[in-house]
């Protein structure tokens, strides 16, 4: 590490800022939740001195507005992964500031005396969004501890508050949060972290964002991306003709040493459920990074990739005699032994068409006539266990997931088999639903 870390003095810069006889400003790049102190700023000091018990002012981004007025509470100068408390800091020192509870991503710590605030990058805007609920499934409370809406609510609402790139959104009629975030990455890690504290959830599917046109309020712009790929040579076809079925538009291609580099904008619509796709074709060797562009015109309906669904319909335990019969119609998604409820999904169907009701409860009626064949030994393909990343990708509208600490299950959002016949006949359009 020594030859990395003298080329870092070297080449980079030293702080630049003067420390005497200016005002104090700070431009906020982060936040931090302290359990004792609240919300604390972290960014580096840009120009002049502040102390411990200093009066400061939070500026807006751009305009330059007083959001709040207080001082500095507590200074902790960092130094590696440690924070240090401190009694004054200076110009080029990376701090975290608490005593302002209203601070934000972007916005200007500074002294009383400043009335500009500092120039700032633009966060991306969320363009991909889900809703958690309670887990109300006939096998919720089974294994977590964090069961209720106000668990979820005030845990979210904690994470919003270090997340800068995540929006909470409660309408206060219902019990759900909508959570927005950059992508099904970022959710899928969130949810992750909260099964692992004891949480059971029900998480819907991801929805894109839409927008109206400023210009013409009857037409529907969608978030685009800009999606840069490195794949070997020889699978640089497949993943270019499934892009383009998913309406995204070749920008360039280039080599990049023994790699074929493409630029592709693509609506973020075609981009759920891409990433299973895109390890397979690549077996694993392929890179994929992808940022916000810009709201484009909705390039309309995307090309259906999944199937209908098995849905279980009776409650109790998976027999092995059931799920044989159901497995030449598709794929299985449960066990012999799993328990099972109505209107859980169980497989995908090999064929396309309408959802498959199922009962994989069924036993072996028990008898004593002997037939050919009575006795042969079962033997069912193994099933390959859900990751929260696949699931995401992979289910469909009307169904929703449900993550409890150990188990990750696909599920109807409606499980009365009645009801979910008669809200199909009634449901609206994707984007007359989210458009923001």
């Amino acid at each position: 590490m020594t030859p990395l870390l003298d080329a870092i003095v070297r080449q980079v810069p030293a702080p630049t800022g003067q420390r005497e006889g200016v005002p104090f400003s700070m431009l906020v790049t982060q936040l931090e939740a302290n359990p004792y102190l609240g919300k604390c700023a972290l960014g580096r000091i840009s120009s002049g001195t502040v102390r411990v018990g200093d009066k400061i002012r939070v500026l807006e981004p751009g305009t330059g507005q007083v959001r709040e007025e207080g001082k500095v509470t507590r200074l902790f100068l960092r130094s590696g992964v440690q924070q240090i408390e401190m009694a004054q800091a200076g110009a080029g020192d990376l701090v975290s500031v608490s005593g302002v509870p209203t601070v934000g991503v972007n916005t200007t710590i500074a002294a009383p005396g400043v009335d500009e605030a500092l120039d700032y990058i633009p966060i991306d805007p969320p363009t991909i969004s889900v809703t958690f609920s309670v887990n109300d499934s006939p096998l919720a409370g089974r294994e977590g501890t964090q069961l209720t809406s106000n668990m979820i609510r005030d845990r979210l609402r904690r994470e919003a508050e270090i997340n800068v790139a995540l929006q909470i959104v409660n309408d206060g009629k219902s019990e759900a949060m909508e959570v927005r975030g950059r992508g099904e990455l970022q959710l899928s890690v969130l949810i992750e972290t909260m099964r692992r504290e004891g949480f059971e959830l029900s998480v819907t599917p991801p929805r894109v964002l839409y927008k109206r046109d400023p210009d013409n309020k009857s037409a529907v712009l969608e978030p685009y991306e800009e999606l840069t790929i490195d794949v070997d040579h020889q699978a640089a076809g497949v993943v270019i003709e499934k892009l383009t079925k998913r309406k995204g538009e070749l920008k360039s291609f280039t080599d990049v040493a023994d790699k074929a580099r493409l630029v592709l904008h693509i609506p973020t619509r075609g981009l759920l459920g891409y990433a299973s796709e895109f390890k397979n074709d690549t077996h694993g060797t392929g890179v994929m990074n992808h940022t916000f562009l810009h709201y484009g015109e909705h390039v309309g309906p995307l090309e259906k990739t999944r199937k209908a669904s098995m849905v279980c319909l009776s409650g109790g335990t998976a027999t092995s005699y059931a799920l044989n019969m159901m497995e030449p119609r598709g794929r299985l998604f449960v066990r012999n032994g799993e328990d099972v409820y109505p209107g859980m999904v169980v497989g995908e169907l090999s064929k396309d068409g309408s959802d498959l009701e199922v009962n994989p409860t069924k036993a072996k009626q028990l008898t004593n006539i002997r037939a050919a064949g009575k006795d042969d030994a079962i033997r069912l393909v193994p099933v390959k266990p859900w990751s929260l990343e696949e699931v995401i990708a992979y289910v469909n509208p009307d169904e929703a997931i449900e993550v409890t600490p150990t188990q990750i299950r696909l599920r109807k959002q409606i499980l009365d088999p009645t009801r979910r016949k008669q809200q199909s006949r009634k449901r609206v359009s994707d984007i007359d639903e989210f458009v923001d």
